[in-house]
This record gives C-alpha cells, sequence and structure tokens, in this order.
C-alpha cells in the first residue's frame, strides 16, 4: 500500500465513504423508507427519492471488496489476520447479546439455544453474511493471487469475462429468478471481485484513469439502475417479471452495480489528497469502519436500531434525508467508539500475552 507504514488516504476515505453508504442502505430498506416495490411512482415521491439514493449507495460493498483485492493480490497473506478477523467478529456477536441483556433492552427468555449458537458461530451461521463471505475470499487469496500473477493477460481478461458471464450478465439481461443467483451475497461473488480486483491492479482500465470519466461512469450507472427501476416498476402491473427485474438491480452483482462500484473505485484512486491533519484522521478513523458494521449489523440490533432512532416518524416525509444524514452520523461515530474500544483492548491483552512469552 505504497509503504507497509502508512495507509493510502485516498482509499482510506472509500472505506469510510463505503461504510457511510451502507448504513443509509439500510436505513432506507430496514426502516421501510424506499418502499417495496411494486409501488404508484407518482404517489410516492418520498419512495422515488429514497431508490435513487439507493442507486448511488448500492456499490457500497463491491467497493470495500475491491479495495481488499486490489491490495491482497500483492501483498503477504498472513494467518494472523483470519485470527484477528474471527477475534473481532466474536467480540460483537457475544458481547452484543450480553450487553442488550445487562441493559434491559432484551430478556433473557427472548434468547433460546439456537440463538447463542449463532452468537458463539457466527461464521457458519451467516450470522453476518459480509463477515462469512469476506473470511472465504482471505482463505483463497493466496491461491488467487498466485493464479492471477502467472496468468497473461488476454486469458486473464476470458476469465473475468467468464466469471461476470455466470455471475453477472445472465441476471442483468434475464428479467427472470435464476436458481444460481445469490445476488452478490456470497463468497463466491467476492471471489469473481477479487479476480476483477487483481486485473485492475496488474493491468488497470486506462480509460477510467480520468477523474472526470471515472466520476461520470459512476454516476451514469446509478441513475440508470434508477431508472430502470423505476420504469420495470411502472410496467410491473402488465408484466410481473419486470417487479422481479426491479429489484435485482439493486443487487451487489448485478452489471450496473458493478461498473459503478469499479468507476467509483477509480474516481478515489487518483484522488490526490494532501498529508495534514484530515489524511491522518482519514487514516485513523478507517480503522474501524468493519467494527461498525459489526455493531449496528448484529442480529439483535439490525431491525431495531432505525426503531430507536425514530425512523417510522419521517419515512413518508422528505425529512427522511436530513433525518437519514443524522442518524448515519451517530451510528458511525458510536460504531467507531466502540471499535476503538475494542482495539484497545485486544492492544492490551495482546501486550500482557507477549510479556508473559517472554518471561518464560
Amino acid at each position: 500500500m505504497g509503504t507497509e507504514s502508512k495507509r493510502l488516504a485516498n482509499f482510506e476515505l472509500l472505506r469510510i465513504a463505503a461504510m457511510f453508504m451502507i448504513i443509509s442502505l439500510h436505513y432506507m430498506v430496514k426502516g421501510w423508507v424506499a418502499t417495496p416495490f411494486p409501488f404508484v411512482a407518482k404517489d410516492n415521491p418520498v419512495g422515488v427519492l429514497a431508490w435513487l439514493i439507493e442507486a448511488f449507495c448500492i456499490v457500497a460493498v463491491n467497493c470495500y471488496v475491491l479495495i481488499s483485492g486490489y491490495f491482497c493480490v500483492e501483498s503477504v497473506w498472513r494467518p494472523g489476520r483470519v485470527a484477528a478477523l474471527f477475534s473481532q467478529v466474536l467480540f460483537y456477536s457475544l458481547l452484543v447479546p450480553v450487553f442488550l441483556l445487562l441493559t434491559g433492552v432484551v430478556s433473557a427468555g427472548d434468547l433460546d439455544v439456537y440463538n447463542w449458537i449463532g452468537y458463539i458461530v457466527p461464521f457458519g451461521t451467516e450470522h453476518y453474511w459480509f463477515a462469512t463471505a469476506y473470511l472465504v475470499m482471505y482463505l483463497f487469496a493466496p491461491f488467487l493471487a498466485a493464479g492471477i500473477g502467472k496468468m497473461k493477460k488476454r486469458d486473464l481478461q476470458i476469465l473475468i469475462v467468464l466469471l461476470l458471464t455466470f455471475f453477472t450478465l445472465e441476471k442483468t439481461v434475464i428479467p427472470v429468478f435464476l436458481a444460481t443467483d445469490r445476488y452478490g451475497y456470497d463468497f463466491g461473488w467476492f471471489l469473481c471481485l477479487f479476480v476483477v480486483a487483481g486485473y485492475l491492479r496488474l493491468y488497470g482500465i486506462s480509460w477510467l484513469e480520468k477523474q472526470s470519466h471515472a466520476v461520470g461512469a459512476y454516476a451514469l450507472s446509478s441513475l440508470l439502475i434508477w431508472m430502470l427501476a423505476l420504469f420495470s416498476n411502472t410496467l410491473g402491473g402488465e408484466i410481473e417479471t419486470l417487479i422481479h427485474y426491479a429489484n435485482m438491480l439493486y443487487t451487489y452483482n448485478h452489471l450496473l452495480c458493478l461498473v459503478g462500484a469499479v468507476s467509483l473505485f477509480y474516481a478515489f484512486k487518483n484522488m490526490r489528497i494532501r498529508e495534514g491533519r484530515f489524511a491522518a484522521a482519514v487514516r485513523k478513523l478507517a480503522p474501524y469502519t468493519f467494527g461498525v458494521y459489526l455493531l449496528h449489523e448484529h442480529i439483535l440490533v439490525r431491525y431495531e436500531w432505525m426503531k430507536w432512532l425514530g425512523v417510522e416518524k419521517v419515512k413518508e416525509s422528505f425529512l427522511f434525508v436530513p433525518h437519514m444524514i443524522g442518524c448515519v452520523l451517530l451510528v458511525y461515530v458510536i460504531g467507531t467508539a466502540a471499535d476503538a474500544a475494542r482495539a484497545w483492548v485486544f492492544a492490551r491483552v495482546t501486550a500482557l500475552f507477549t510479556k508473559k512469552r517472554e518471561k518464560q
């Protein structure tokens, strides 16, 4: 990443921006601000605006994975990162229910044996689908990186086309349910993104190197997602399968979402951030973004925090926009503070064990 000791501020800023987008997506979908398809657009302008914002945010998860793949393809694979991921996920998976029990937010009778199994083995039960998919991708990372490095550019291009045909192109052009489509919520799509990111790192896309092209492609892709979804929604009354297609436009492995994510990735890749307080703050905050996700997406929290923050009161009004901005900032700040505390605890425990080993 340029140097081992200093992360690149532009990519770290993208990591932060992606997390803001992810929280916004959860606010609108799980807070029922983005009215499910089908709906009558002219009678629901709030829903139309919500889906427009969704279209610009839906690229966030892909961007997050692209960042990891972009650097993992040429970095040293470390088993310690697997252990760190396990421990961080378990920290939230186990301690959030304990905290909610102690504060009386939930009662012991609300949690059965199956719930606790999910907290104890969050990867196998997909308590956090992203963490499970990311873990599998990272386990495959050394094999993928070695293969990408040995392939000729032309062969790698052919491989990417074949992967995208399976994961993306079919669902993009065929408006029917496909049995193999997981909407990008699985490690298969993450592996595909890793290969794409590896190609970007080794060969790049020259057209997107120009900032105006990258920003324009991101904006156009997002607008097309929104416009096609509204168009499909309008015709859905006559052709039912188009309602399915409207929803598929807002999935991670749709072609437009991929194009938008790669374009936004390039917009940040070529961004120049001067060294100073802002760059230092970005580097300081970015490592805690995953903790923000783990806290607000805990199964006991993911459908509740919108209720705690009163989304219900504004979901049918344009006031949801300033309310959402405030809620997203609050969730991010609380999540960052919580993960900073976790990192402090982990650092102290690690130091303690290190001292004990040195004494032996």
